[in-house]
């Protein structure tokens, strides 16, 4: 007998809820306790009353275990909605980073000019430091934090994505 294992890709999940206290922590609880892994998480109310919250999870799994994702997170009694943009269809992720990058002379310079290129936006600024902060895919992200080690970065703080169906496509 051979066992063939399915391979895992990337999901982006758009999940309505109550905004109640406890309901994050049980969908969390959710994922760790069937061994899922959480790879980023952001929250935020979406009406005027504050009554509702989007949740967007990102995770990497099988169909088969997307399947039961799906259904356990529909299941639970807080939720409105359960929706996977990848599946959906083409769908917009962005995230937004703080960096910390210090230094002096060229390394400066040469910080400034990746900033640049990045479209990244001085924030704070000091004689040996700078705060950048950078939005964009995950890609541009890390391709940015990854040229500014080079420099001088010495800290990092990243919101998670944030995404949303294309087009007439709403959940």
């Amino acid at each position: 007998m051979h066992i063939t294992k399915e391979k895992a890709s990337r999901h982006t999940l758009a999940v309505m809820v109550d905004n109640e206290p406890g309901i994050l922590a049980r969908i969390a609880g959710l994922f760790t306790a069937r061994g899922y892994n959480i790879e980023s998480l952001t929250v935020s109310d979406v009406t005027a009353d504050k009554a509702v919250s989007r949740i967007t999870i990102v995770t990497s799994a099988s169909d088969a275990t997307m399947e039961q994702i799906l259904a356990q997170l529909d299941r639970l009694i807080p939720v409105h909605s359960v929706t996977d943009l990848t599946a959906l269809g083409p769908h917009v992720e962005r995230e937004l980073a703080l960096l910390k990058v210090s230094g002096t002379g060229d390394h400066r310079i040469e910080a400034l000019r990746l900033a640049d290129v990045y479209r990244a936006r001085v924030v704070d600024a000091t004689t040996t430091s700078f705060v950048f902060e950078v939005t964009g895919g995950r890609e541009k992200i890390d391709t940015f934090i990854t040229l500014m080690r080079e420099v001088g970065l010495c800290e990092v703080a990243r919101t998670g994505i944030v995404a949303m169906a294309r087009g007439n496509a709403s959940i």
